[in-house]
């Protein structure tokens, strides 16, 4: 072993190595896994000095949605931090039904004329 590695606590071996994983193979339930993980192996101390970093990483707009979507109650999609399509189905099968129909029409006033049609071919090709 590495001298240097010697002096590293086991814990946070498998908290860095759990990241690691995370990253590599991304997604909600990658990170959902490392949160666990280190709220097992960290103290409250280290996760909040771990959530602090990743905070002073972003934008200052950046960090602000984070947060609040953390904290929030469903009312509003997160912005995409994992794929789009992720982060997407993920708030949905936790948010008011009321707003994902709310979401949904704002997304789709959104598309251009062409995704619109688009859009109406498949959810129709599904319906039948």
């Amino acid at each position: 072993m590495n001298a240097k590695h010697k002096y590293i606590a086991d814990t946070h071996k498998r908290a860095a190595r759990c990241m690691v994983y995370a990253l590599t193979i991304g997604g909600y339930d990658a990170w959902e896994a490392a949160s666990a993980v280190w709220a097992a192996r960290l103290t409250e101390e280290e996760r909040a000095a771990l959530s602090f970093a990743a905070l002073k990483s972003l934008q200052t707009d950046q960090a602000r949605m984070v947060v609040e979507a953390v904290f929030a109650e469903g009312d509003t999609p997160l912005p995409p931090l994992l794929s789009s399509a992720d982060e997407a189905a993920h708030w949905a099968s936790w948010a008011g039904y009321s707003d994902i129909k709310a979401c949904t029409l704002a997304g789709f006033n959104r598309l251009s004329a062409n995704d619109q049609s688009a859009f109406l071919n498949h959810v129709q090709r599904r319906a039948a």
